[in-house]
């Protein structure tokens, strides 16, 4: 069970995060919307994962490891605008959020779009064998 204290912390950083973030993209990365959905605690609060969703990208691991390239510049400005909040500042972790893709293909194939993996394949008959061709001697 999460403490109030670390639901606070987890609040406070994906909001300083999603500026910090925001700010990164706009001087590096033009065309790329870089959102932070949420942040998870350790218990500790000695590790931060930071799930970050990214659009309109199509190698959205390459833009994430080159926002992870990034990672000292986005921890100083994360310090620098917590440093009154927080006594120490947690490791931070990029992972990326493919949440909203798995909702987007549900979506699709709700509205009938591809393949409906509960729609029965048509049942293939076996081809009619003619009498002459079977394999039987017998008369």
């Amino acid at each position: 069970m999460e403490s109030e204290r670390l639901k606070k912390v987890q609040s406070l950083l994906e909001q300083e995060l999603s500026g910090v973030i925001q700010r990164i993209a706009k001087d590096h990365f033009r065309g790329i919307l870089f959102s932070v959905t949420r942040v998870k605690l350790s218990p500790d609060l000695s590790l931060a994962r930071v799930y970050v969703s990214i659009f309109p990208v199509s190698d959205k691991k390459a833009a994430l490891e080159a926002l992870d390239e990034h990672h000292a510049e986005i921890k100083l400005q994360l310090g620098r605008s917590l440093r009154h909040q927080l006594r120490i500042m947690p490791e931070l972790r990029l992972v990326l959020d493919d949440s909203l893709d798995y909702e987007e293909n549900i979506d699709r194939l709700l509205k009938g779009e591809g393949e409906n993996p509960l729609k029965p394949r048509p049942k293939t008959r076996p081809e009619a064998r003619d009498p002459g061709e079977s394999g039987d001697t017998n008369p």
